[in-house]
């Protein structure tokens, strides 16, 4: 039985999806750095696939962003 106030729920989803959010971030640049350096190398096929996923990865943490949001507002409102 969970007797956590709603608030302290909330807060910890923010923390989760902010660690998540910042992992994605990280995994993002190297992704974005590894294409760029493949890309110069003369490996042009590289580029496309690279920024396939990074595309897929912001759209994860605009994801991850708009829960953190309307978990936020969820939390102010009461």
């Amino acid at each position: 039985m969970n007797t956590d106030p709603p608030r302290n729920r909330g807060l910890t989803a923010i923390d989760g999806a902010m660690v998540l959010i910042v992992i994605l971030l990280v995994v993002q640049i190297w992704l974005l750095s590894a294409t760029l350096e493949s890309y110069l190398g003369g490996h042009r096929e590289a580029a496309v696939p690279g920024a396939i996923i990074s595309g897929i990865l912001f759209a994860a943490c605009l994801a991850l962003y708009r829960l953190v949001d309307r978990i936020d507002s969820d939390v102010r409102k009461g």
